[in-house]
């Protein structure tokens, strides 16, 4: 099993800790079902001459696939990569989030405050505040459910 190190922002080190690791601070295994295993794959290389270890605050484990790339050769992920996969999870926690949320709120009926305290106590995300979450819901929900504003005009009536 061979593993690399990446940095993350700390709300989406969380997420991926709760979500995939229960909560333990130990390797992450991504299931081999999921785009971020893919694009984990496609995007490890040959680490360059003079590359030491790497540096980061997530430690995941390489894609393993017999018939293609194998981990102890293709086991760096450049500066260009680590964007990409931080876009990726980032990308991935917001879906799961606003998911989370609109189930919550239309099919149980909780408030949206409480459905996004539920979703921080369930990943266990500490690092960002239930104001900053609730605050990128609403706008998201204006940007994608933006109600066209009915143009009323008055009735002319004739003297």
């Amino acid at each position: 099993m061979v593993t690399t190190r990446i940095c993350v922002k700390p709300h989406l080190k969380e997420y991926i800790v709760g979500k995939y690791n229960l909560f333990s601070d130990d390797r992450i295994r991504f299931p081999d079902n999921l785009d971020i295993y893919h694009t984990l794959f496609n995007l490890t290389e040959k680490r360059p001459p003079g590359c030491f270890r790497d540096d980061g605050n997530l430690e995941i484990v390489l894609p393993d696939r017999h018939w293609a790339k194998h981990p102890e050769t293709y086991n760096y992920l450049g500066v260009r990569s680590q964007k990409i996969i931080n876009r990726k999870l980032e990308i991935m926690f917001w879906a799961d989030f606003r998911e989370y949320v609109d189930y919550q709120h239309h099919i149980n009926a909780i408030s949206y405050i409480e459905a996004v305290c539920l979703f921080l106590r369930r990943y266990g995300i500490q690092s960002i505040s239930e104001d900053a979450m609730l605050k990128n819901y609403y706008r998201w929900r204006k940007k994608i459910r933006n109600a066209d504003k009915r143009g009323y005009n008055k009735k002319k009536f004739s003297e």
